[in-house]
């Protein structure tokens, strides 16, 4: 028997409290990422690699190479899902656990990285104005269409994702829980998730760096704790765009001994860091 397993509730809750204060404390730049450096609110034109509406309902996919930065915007009514793969080896994905558990925070936002199931870095948030996206809840799906809107034929994430993932040669297995940007989700007392809304402001963005090859899914789907009585997504944009070279003093690099690690994993495969 460990001592992980005699000690009490109040004991362990007060270990991870302690453990998750001192990640927090070697991590002082994060406080501060709002004053670091942004991206440019307007891509010059020469930087853009492609543009593209994604319809309200449906979905888009891509592949983002190693150092390039996919831009989410936000059409005025919110809640893009997306879902990561390794390019080069669809077996490694998007891991929703240990991107909030290593991080030590469910509320992710610029300076943060997306970790893979091998604990490597798919992605890094460069810039976010919004500041507010779901990493827990998941993505609609047939049931919660059904239960929010008494019509479970209308389009959803989990089915996008699942087509999405056919076109690849991927199949259900493939389709983990994603994340949904642009969507106030949070806990309340008793555990239960809570919509706190008001995160659906067009023209926000999300800058997501590829540190590998990744293919990208995004499903333009209404989350499915959005109380809106009406299934009215707006499209959003999705721009593919030739962003800096990260520095030595990079943000997402830097900021959390957690990201070197999650570096240290990826750069070799590469034969080095970007």
């Amino acid at each position: 028997m460990t001592a992980l397993d005699q000690a009490t509730p109040e004991e362990n809750r007060a270990r991870y409290e302690a453990l998750k204060a001192g990640a927090h404390e070697k991590s002082p730049r994060l406080a501060q990422a709002a004053q670091e450096p942004s991206n440019p609110a307007r891509i010059k034109p020469k930087k853009v690699l492609h543009r593209e509406l994604i319809p309200g309902g449906w979905y888009w996919s891509t592949i983002v190479p190693r150092g390039e930065t996919l831009r989410i915007v936000n059409g005025g009514t919110g809640s893009v899902s997306a879902l990561f793969w390794n390019a080069d080896d669809t077996s490694e994905r998007y891991n929703a656990g240990d991107t909030v558990k290593i991080q030590w925070h469910a509320h992710l936002s610029k300076g943060r990285v997306l970790f893979s199931d091998m604990g490597r870095v798919l992605m890094s948030i460069t810039d976010d104005t919004c500041g507010r996206h779901d990493f827990i809840a998941g993505g609609s799906t047939p049931f919660s269409n059904r239960r929010r809107y008494g019509d479970d034929s209308l389009r959803n994430s989990r089915d996008n994702f699942r087509l999405a993932a056919g076109k690849y040669g991927m199949g259900v297995k493939d389709v983990a829980p994603c994340m949904t940007f642009f969507a106030g989700v949070t806990t309340g007392a008793n555990g239960h998730f809570q919509w706190t809304g008001g995160h659906d402001r067009a023209g926000d963005y999300v800058d997501l760096r590829a540190e590998m090859n990744v293919l990208a899914v995004l499903s333009n789907c209404p989350h499915p704790l959005d109380p809106a009585p009406q299934y009215a997504p707006k499209s959003v944009e999705a721009i593919l765009w030739r962003s800096p070279e990260p520095d030595e003093d990079d943000l997402c690099r830097t900021a959390t001994e957690e990201a070197v690690r999650g570096f240290e994993n990826t750069d070799p495969l590469f034969g080095g860091r970007a």
